[in-house]
């Protein structure tokens, strides 16, 4: 018989996290702490709030109810988890990770072995523009070539001189730039900002508008300058019949898949599968997990072979971090065989 412990944690940003969404300085997250028999299984569960599509009003609730049906077949709890794709994400980590001889090597590769890295783009956030541009440069000395920067909260005049100045000292054949607008605009002004942004060799546009707006999204997507990748608008679309609904509709040039928010591996990989079907091309994206979920997602990617450089360098920006053998060197997440896992948080 399995026994579920869950553990709230408080994970306590560096910084002031800011978006077009608002600034965040703490995340809350819930660490999942399956037994059977000796063996034990980790997952986390880590909603987003106002972004994520699980039911907050009743998420103790149906912690609760996980702890109690735990050992009830895995299509109950999916069908029960329904409107809680980060807790159902949280069990089937926990479910993967309980099958395996550790319970942080969900995936074995030549990734979990230190012998390869994944290729990550360097994540820019919003903030005055003299520390925006502090990052940048940071990010560079440190040896990222792929850049994503948010973009939408602060001056636009601000983020255009941003741009601009990194094209003044490097060309996108040195510094691939990503921007994410996390729905920002409205579909008039995205237009004109992006064909604005149209000489300054942008790689991709995630998510220029709200989501919900389909056939303005697809308007976008045929008459922008810029490729257009759909991130937020896949959030909460679980049937598979409307999701090539959604791809047929829009038919974007790059999917965001991002399995917190989606409901998981298998979700995602479904994702994954209509983007292959289509000619779309897609990256995966941590969603401000811990480096417990990192560690999930990470190993998990590496099994649907991707042929892009992916979003998964969140792991450094948390002062209070499960201390992990995650490390970000010369733009690739790898794993450090010297480092070790410390798990007494669940008292392993």
């Amino acid at each position: 018989m399995k026994t579920l412990k869950i553990i709230p944690h408080t994970l306590i940003f560096k910084f002031d996290a800011r978006t077009s969404r608002g600034t965040m300085t703490d995340r809350q997250v819930w660490y999942f702490v399956l037994e059977e028999e000796g063996f034990y299984g980790i997952g986390e569960a880590a909603p987003v709030p106002g972004l994520s599509k699980d039911d907050i009003a009743n998420w103790d609730a149906k912690l609760q109810w996980l702890t109690d049906h735990i050992n009830d077949e895995e299509k109950k709890i999916k069908s029960a988890l329904k409107d809680f794709p980060a807790l159902y994400f949280g069990y089937e980590m926990a479910m993967r990770s309980i099958d395996c001889d550790h319970p942080m090597m969900l995936y074995p590769s030549v990734y979990t072995t230190g012998r390869a890295g994944i290729p990550i783009n360097g994540l820019i956030w919003m903030n005055e523009a003299d520390h925006m541009q502090a990052q940048i440069d940071h990010l560079i000395d440190e040896g990222f070539t792929i850049l994503k920067m948010k973009v939408g909260g602060i001056d636009w005049a601000e983020e255009v001189r941003l741009i601009k100045e990194l094209r003044k000292k490097y060309d996108s054949t040195e510094i691939q730039l990503r921007l994410d607008a996390n729905g920002a605009w409205t579909p008039k002004e995205a237009i004109e900002k992006l064909n604005r942004l149209s000489e300054l060799e942008i790689h991709s546009i995630e998510q220029p508008i709200k989501p919900g707006q389909w056939e303005q999204m697809a308007r976008l997507c045929a008459e922008s300058p810029i490729p257009v990748a759909l991130d937020e608008e896949l959030i909460g679309i679980t049937e598979l019949k409307k999701k090539k609904e959604l791809i047929n509709s829009i038919t974007p040039d790059y999917l965001i898949i991002k399995p917190t928010l989606l409901g998981g591996f298998k979700a995602s990989e479904e994702w994954i599968k209509l983007a292959k079907e289509n000619g779309i091309d897609w990256w995966v994206t941590s969603a401000l997990e811990s480096n417990v979920g990192l560690n999930a997602i990470s190993q998990w990617v590496v099994t649907q072979f991707p042929n892009m450089p992916q979003g998964l360098g969140t792991g450094g920006l948390f002062e209070n971090n499960i201390p992990s053998p995650l490390q970000v060197r010369k733009g690739k997440l790898l794993i450090d065989p010297t480092l070790t896992w410390d798990l007494s948080i669940f008292n392993l």
